[in-house]
């Protein structure tokens, strides 16, 4: 059980004085929270102490680091070029794609280990059952590791895959050791295959185009965004889920260990510059049917997270952070969290960006350089920082999964 979750259990009062934590979509526990009272010590004399419950986040030259408690900075590492953020699956560590590869990061002790794994173009980076896979979109290479073995900035041992072709692509170890991995080229992407746990592959479907994103509901039931529905790997069989319009791309989900339904993105246009759609996908691992909800607003690929009751989570661009019940597509709860926002042509510009531990949603507002802390259970907010420059990327620490 990482520090964060032993951190939520705190009634509201001591949760409101330690601003703690909760993770996200990505992530997503009870326990005595007292050992987490003051931040760990280095053993070294003369090195800072560790964070607790570290928080990353991008800005354009680097990267900041924070206390995810108080949200105080603890440390600002100079890292040119667009680095993206990801957990890496344990409490201490998080990985970074760089222009070299992926490269992991102790956000802890605040400094770059010896772990990487190089390569063009690093991607995805999904944990799963407690394993972490990697894909590196420049070689079709697909890397999973323990967590655990990162520590000690040690290179972890990896099972490795490198696909037919190289391809913006993705992959998910489940508990077994099957691996869903998607199918395609630099061109055209077209499904996604299954390997068993020697890399031998017993199940392909080549009925999803434009393959894209992943994410995991209860029962570890697979869901692949296409551009006409979304796959579903399930019991050893692919099924797909037609979505209501013939071209509907739904190129982003979130997942929730304990929810068998998956959240979704939902695209129409093919041919927009930039769709800014208002309307989200509920998809249903159980019957295979796909539910739309119309919020009203607009979102952006870094709005979608999941809550520590498998609450649909989407921040609008009308700066209100959507509490959903994801069996009825009700709205349950808004909170209000930033100011209205438009997201920008270039994905990889800054905008609001969502990332959810626990029963903690950290919301980032570049356009104020702000990163706000919101409980989700009661929808306050719990702490703001204001730091030297806008952020880009949002994510931590998160172990558990």
């Amino acid at each position: 059980m990482n520090r964060s979750t032993r951190a939520s259990m705190l009634t509201g009062t001591a949760l409101a004085l330690t601003a703690s934590m909760a993770l996200t979509a990505c992530g997503g526990g009870s326990g005595d929270a007292s050992a987490d009272a003051e931040p760990k010590k280095q053993t070294k004399a003369g090195e800072t102490a560790t964070v607790r419950n570290p928080l990353v986040a991008s800005y354009d030259g680097g990267l900041y680091i924070l206390d995810g408690e108080t949200l105080k900075l603890a440390k600002t590492v100079e890292l040119p070029g667009f680095n993206r953020v990801s957990p890496a699956g344990d409490e201490d560590h998080v990985v970074i794609s760089t222009d070299t590869g992926f490269r992991v990061f102790d956000a802890a002790q605040q400094t770059f280990t010896d772990a990487q794994f190089k390569g063009s173009k690093p991607g995805h980076v999904v944990r799963h059952a407690g394993r972490t896979a990697l894909f590196t979109d420049g070689t079709g290479e697909t890397n999973v590791f323990d967590p655990a073995d990162l520590a000690g900035g040690k290179q972890p041992e990896s099972r490795s895959y490198t696909s037919a072709e190289a391809h913006h692509g993705v992959a998910i170890e489940l508990a077994d050791g099957e691996l869903v991995t998607t199918l395609g080229t630099e061109e055209k992407r077209t499904g996604a295959l299954v390997l068993d746990k020697d890399n031998k592959e017993i199940a392909r479907a080549e009925n999803c185009p434009g393959v894209h994103g992943e994410a995991a509901a209860k029962g570890e039931v697979v869901g692949l965004g296409c551009e006409d529905g979304v796959l579903l790997y399930k019991n050893g069989k692919f099924t797909k889920v037609d979505a209501p319009d013939d071209y509907a791309r739904t190129g982003n989900q979130a997942g929730s260990d304990v929810s068998p339904i998956l959240l979704g993105d939902y695209k129409t246009d093919p041919e927009a510059e930039l769709e800014r759609p208002t309307r989200i996908s509920l998809i249903d691992t159980r019957t295979a049917k796909m539910k739309l909800v119309d919020l009203d607003t607009s979102y952006s690929f870094r709005s979608l997270a999941r809550g520590p009751h498998g609450e649909a989570l989407v921040l609008g661009t009308d700066g209100v952070l959507h509490v959903i019940d994801p069996e009825t597509g009700k709205v349950e709860k808004k909170i209000e969290a930033v100011g209205g926002w438009t997201e920008p042509l270039d994905w990889q510009q800054p905008r609001p960006t969502l990332f959810v531990r626990d029963h903690t949603a950290y919301v980032s507002e570049p356009g104020k350089r702000q990163l706000h802390a919101f409980d989700l259970d009661s929808g306050e907010k719990l702490t703001s920082v204001t730091l030297p420059k806008g952020t880009n990327e949002l994510s931590g620490t998160v172990d558990g999964h």
